[in-house]
Parts: structure tokens; C-alpha cells; sequence
């Protein structure tokens, strides 16, 4: 093979449990397998939180829920950012529940569903008021069954803009609650509010997404996370080539690196194509036999070279290691994005539907 990640089903089950430990007696959990699970692998990934006891999954849009199904997942599925008019049917044909947006949506709601507030991220979700939600919600076709919203900054205890939106939804609550309606599922946090025990935003029911494939952001200007998780996959290609070359050699697109003295270098069969990201040219590292050795030249389409003067018996044929450990080293997706420039959702989400994947029980 020339690139393929391996995905530890362990592991997902042990972030899953806890996550679920850390919530236990005040929220259950809806762990989130959009974008094919950041790229872990949707149906497998479900198939594992489901044996696990999740009794709601969370996704993007409806060709992600429906996909879920027809692999014979029977857990609840909300569809969190996609009420278009030509899904609609498929909604109610594959028992999906969607989150509705606007005022406007509900008139052709057709299944129960979740209304998701804009409390200050100004992204998706109604801004109305408390009493123009409830007339609403009131003369609907089908049933409300969750309140939601979206915090924009719950690592970054140096803002205030996590407590103003808190407070916000819970104004919106209380005012539909004083007007007779209560929804059964109230959700608010993601993975770092779990994380990061703000207990105050859980409501009945928790998102966590990266925790789940083993990542918590770390906290600006606040506490320990509470959250021990431990990342899933690890990221592998294969040596092409290896060879000696001579100082003053250029390597590379636009002969990004000069060689400053006789080296040898691999190539690998990896590159921006399968995820690898450009940024990380001239400035990445890999693990080679155990050690750490730096990407030299540019990244290429399906190409990265490495300096191996370190490691001299690495040969075609080897593997070696763009996320994961061995030895006493590794490197995790919010280090290589730290390198690039990025964040480490975008790194895991990046990797290509090309590099194969290998569940590992």
C-alpha cells in the first residue's frame, strides 16, 4: 500500500466510555460522525457506538444520515446543518430527525425535529424571540423535540462570548418553556465543554466530536481538561525511494531545499493529494524507525521527501509514520497543525478518501 491510516475501534470505544463517564447521571451523548467521522470512517465507527449503547449519532446533511441507514445503523441520526427542500423526503423515508434553522422551515417540517438557536455565533440558527418562537413552534406541522445552539469560543476562557451566548439560549428556553413548550432534548456543548466540565452548558444531551477520535483543544486562560481521551489513527506511507545526494543539491518544486551537506533522503508515497498538507513543506516531520526526521522541499501531489541521513537503513518498501507513535516519539494531528498552520479538525477531515483504512479491534 502506499498511504493508509489505521483506525483503533478500542479506542473509539474507550473515548465514547469517557466521555460517557464524565456526563453520567446528567446528560447522554450524541457523539458526532459527520465528514465520515473526521475521516475515521462513518459506517465502522457507528457500527462501534452503537454496540457501545449511543442512542443518537450526529451528522452534517442527509446523504450522511441516509448512508448510516442503509449500512443498517438503527440509532437516532440528526441532521445538523442541512434542511434543503430536495432532502426533505428522504427525512422521513430514512427516520432522520433534522435541525431546523428558521422560522420560515417549519411550515414544511413532516417529522419531529430540533430548532437550533443563534446565540451569538451568527452562523446557522433564528435570532427570534421567545414569543415569536412559540406561535411558531405552536401552529407547526410536527412536533419540537430539541432546543440547540453552537458556542463559538468554549476553550477560550479569556472571553466572555461562551457565558453571553449561555445566557442568551437560556432566555430563549425559559421563554418558550413560560409559554407552555418544553422540548425533551436540550443541547448546547460539544467536545470542550465536556472537556472542560462547564457542567452549567450541557443541558440533557452532549455532542462531542473530537474527543471522541481522541483530541481536546487546549484551553485559553483556563482549567485542566477533565477529559482523558487518546487519539485513534495513526497515518502511514510507504518508501518509495532512497538514495544518497550531494551538498548543494536542490530538492524539490522550485528547489525549496539545498542540500547544506551530503544526506540521504526517502521518498514517500504521500502528499498534498492524500492530505498531506503543503504548508508542511521544508517544515514537517515524519517518524522513521523511531525517530523523528524533517519533510524536506516542497510537498508535492503525491510525493514527500524526507531527510533520513539519521536513519541510513530505511529503505523502499519501509514505513514510516505521518501521525502516531513509536518508540519515545510522536506526532498528533493538533502537532501537525501547529507546523501548518492549522487547525487539527482540518488535518484529520483532510485526509483523503484514497488512503486506505484498516480497522484495528
Amino acid at each position: 500500500m502506499r498511504s493508509w491510516v489505521e483506525v483503533s475501534l478500542r479506542r473509539i470505544r474507550e473515548n465514547y466510555r469517557a466521555v460517557s463517564g464524565l456526563v453520567k447521571g446528567s446528560a447522554e451523548v450524541m457523539p458526532v460522525v459527520k465528514a465520515d467521522a473526521y475521516r475515521h470512517g462513518a459506517i465502522a465507527v457507528s457500527r462501534v457506538l452503537e454496540q457501545e449503547g449511543a442512542q443518537w449519532l450526529a451528522v452534517s446533511n442527509v446523504e450522511e444520515g441516509v448512508a448510516l441507514r442503509q449500512a443498517g445503523i438503527q440509532a437516532r441520526i440528526l441532521v445538523m446543518a442541512d434542511f434543503l427542500p430536495e432532502e426533505r423526503e428522504a427525512l422521513q423515508e430514512f427516520h432522520l430527525t433534522p435541525v431546523v434553522h428558521s422560522l420560515e422551515d417549519l411550515p414544511a417540517v413532516r417529522v419531529p425535529y430540533h430548532l437550533k438557536i443563534d446565540s451569538g455565533m451568527s452562523r446557522l440558527g433564528t435570532r427570534a424571540e421567545p414569543q415569536e418562537l412559540a406561535r411558531a413552534i405552536a401552529t407547526a406541522p410536527a412536533p419540537l423535540e430539541g432546543l440547540m445552539t453552537h458556542f463559538a469560543s468554549s476553550a477560550n476562557y479569556e472571553s466572555s462570548q461562551t457565558d453571553d451566548q449561555l445566557r442568551c439560549f437560556s432566555g430563549v428556553l425559559a421563554g418558550i418553556r413560560a409559554q407552555g413548550i418544553h422540548p425533551r432534548w436540550v443541547h448546547l456543548s460539544s467536545t470542550n465543554p465536556v472537556a472542560y466540565r462547564r457542567t452549567e452548558a450541557w443541558g440533557n444531551l452532549v455532542r462531542p466530536g473530537h474527543a471522541i477520535y481522541g483530541y481536546v483543544s487546549p484551553a485559553r486562560g483556563g482549567p485542566q481538561a477533565a477529559l482523558r481521551v487518546a487519539p485513534a489513527l495513526t497515518w502511514k506511507a510507504t518508501v518509495l525511494a532512497a538514495k544518497h545526494i550531494d551538498a548543494g543539491a536542490q530538492i524539490g518544486y522550485g528547489g525549496m531545499h539545498r542540500a547544506s551537506k551530503p544526506m540521504r533522503i526517502a521518498v514517500l508515497a504521500a502528499g498534498y493529494a492524500d492530505g498531506v498538507p503543503h504548508r508542511l513543506s521544508n517544515r514537517g516531520q515524519v517518524i522513521a524507525k523511531g525517530k523523528l526526521v524533517p519533510m524536506i522541499g516542497a510537498v508535492s501531489m503525491d510525493l514527500t521527501t524526507i531527510d533520513i541521513t539519521s536513519v541510513p537503513d530505511l529503505k523502499p518498501g519501509d514505513a514510516v509514520m505521518l501521525l502516531g507513535s513509536e518508540g519515545n516519539v510522536s506526532i498528533d494531528a493538533q502537532q501537525m497543525a501547529r507546523a501548518a498552520g492549522t487547525i487539527s479538525y482540518a488535518v484529520l477531515c483532510g485526509i483523503h478518501a484514497r488512503v486506505r483504512r484498516i480497522y484495528i479491534d
